[in-house]
């Protein structure tokens, strides 16, 4: 993955990096791209909100606290997208951790260009 990580950052932006994945934008495609799990995947950011929404509803605790079954793997699904991940309890809370930082950079992005702006007008 690393042949595709170094091509991916001459055709985007990163957006928000972890140790295990990492979030760029495509300008050019108006998308953003996840590096994560050992995929390159394409969101747009309808898609890229239900990915979030869909990690989200994962109850991390409730899995690791019930003792009935072992959770060892679980599916993240979009209906709007044609990819799917299967990640373990760890992979979950890295991509959480991923799409947090994520989406607290493009945050910060929105407030940056707001304030610039009044200053300019």
């Amino acid at each position: 993955m690393t042949g595709v990580k170094t091509k991916a950052t001459d055709r985007f932006t990163e957006v928000f990096g972890t140790k295990a994945g990492t979030v760029y934008q495509s300008d050019r495609e108006g998308c953003w791209y996840i590096d994560f799990a050992g995929k390159l995947v394409k969101f747009d950011y309808r898609t890229l909100l239900l990915l979030k929404k869909s990690i989200y509803r994962v109850d991390i605790e409730q899995l690791l606290l019930d003792s009935s079954k072992s959770p060892e793997i679980e599916m993240v699904f979009i209906c709007a997208c044609n990819h799917c991940y299967f990640l373990n309890l760890l992979q979950i809370i890295a991509l959480k951790e991923l799409l947090e930082g994520t989406f607290a950079m493009l945050e910060l992005n929105q407030i940056l260009h707001d304030r610039l702006s009044r200053m300019v007008i």
